[in-house]
């Protein structure tokens, strides 16, 4: 008897999968691809931008109308688009007003990125230059060039800002660093380096004369109502590069929040990734501080609103936080105007508001 044997078939292999399915992550994504880059956008990002937008350039034109010469917002729009209007109404609105809006869209838009470089650094929401002391060392920097050296340009000051901002970032890091970084021991220490920096200039200011600690008293509380076309420029100029350098930072500090081991098995170095980094934010957190003085709690709230706005996974964005920050600062600034007072006391206002919310937010969460 003879076994009927069928002809046995190589089974057949899957058939290969066109491409992976795009991840969305709950969002809605643009794809721009060219022959050299490829990149997602994601569609409320540029959705929440564009309305950002709206409201900095509604806000700046209604803060242009405020003041003592009154400057209705036709005769503003009016001055802005057509060179033949009404000479003095323009010299109001391009020499006087127009540098005090452009100031507040640049010290916004660098203390809200200082901001989200970090907190994406320490991965926590408190880790902002405000709250770890950088903003205070900038400060106590700026005070010795203007009350004990009496140098009082631009230059000096910023220098200041940027000399003593760095060497508060050193003195944090050192005493926070025992073998692991950790972004409570960080935040702990920048509170307590913080206040013993606060009380040094307020040391200062009561040993100098009464004109010297009133000019240095002004020039503390955050004001960008004297600022012109000649401080602004050397101050976009600077904030341009220093944008443009931390721009990498956007890609690789998110990587560094899984922390250093992903980061390393991908490619990246967290040491030198952590000094870009608080190098970079330091010297965005001093050059506001040299113009304007302290603007407190922008760089705390911008990046959290930034990131909640557009539901993004970290607070280092880019385009969102910077134009978040700029709409915060120009806002902020009518505001000042309007109670005649500046704009540093107005954010402390708010800021202090926010912060009290975010503590009780952060305490909620753990209990």
């Amino acid at each position: 008897m003879s076994i009927d044997q069928k002809p046995v078939t190589a089974p057949s292999s899957p058939a290969p999968a066109a491409a992976f399915p795009p991840v969305d992550h709950g969002r809605r994504l643009f794809r721009i691809e060219t022959s050299r880059i490829a990149t997602l956008i994601p569609v409320r990002a540029v959705v929440v931008s564009i309305v950002l937008v709206v409201v900095i350039i509604g806000a700046g034109l209604a803060s242009m109308t405020l003041g003592a010469y009154e400057v209705d917002f036709a005769a503003v729009i009016r001055a802005i688009v057509d060179p033949a209007s009404d000479p003095d109404i323009r010299q109001v609105v391009f020499e006087w007003r127009l540098p005090r809006v452009l100031f507040a869209v640049l010290c916004g838009a660098a203390l809200a990125l200082a901001g989200g470089i970090f907190q994406s650094l320490t991965r926590n929401p408190l880790g902002s230059p405000d709250i770890i002391g950088f903003g205070i060392g900038a400060q106590f920097g700026v005070t010795l060039v203007m009350i004990v050296f009496e140098l009082n340009t631009y230059m000096f000051k910023a220098a200041g800002a940027l000399i003593g901002g760095l060497f508060t970032a050193l003195l944090v890091y050192v005493l926070a660093n025992k073998n692991t970084m950790s972004s409570f021991r960080l935040i702990i220490v920048g509170i307590g380096v913080s206040a013993g920096l606060g009380s040094l200039t307020s040391w200062i200011l009561i040993s100098v004369s009464v004109e010297k600690a009133m000019m240095a008293a002004t020039w503390g509380a955050g004001s960008i109502a004297s600022l012109g076309f000649d401080q602004l420029i050397p101050a976009a100029i600077v904030f341009a590069i220093v944008t443009l350098l931390s721009l990498p930072l956007a890609r690789t500090l998110p990587v560094l929040e899984m922390g250093d081991d992903a980061a390393t098995a991908l490619g990246i170095g967290p040491g030198r990734t952590r000094l870009a980094a608080m190098v970079f934010g330091v010297a965005l957190v001093a050059l506001v501080t040299a113009a304007a003085g302290p603007i407190s709690f922008i760089a705390l709230a911008a990046p959290q609103i930034s990131q909640r706005l557009t539901r993004s996974n970290t607070p280092m964005g880019t385009v969102p936080v910077m134009l978040t920050g700029a709409a915060l600062v120009v806002v902020s600034d009518a505001v000042a105007q309007l109670v005649a007072v500046p704009v540093g006391v107005v954010t402390v206002s708010v800021g202090g508001l926010y912060l009290a919310w975010l503590l009780a937010a952060q305490y909620a969460r753990r209990t």
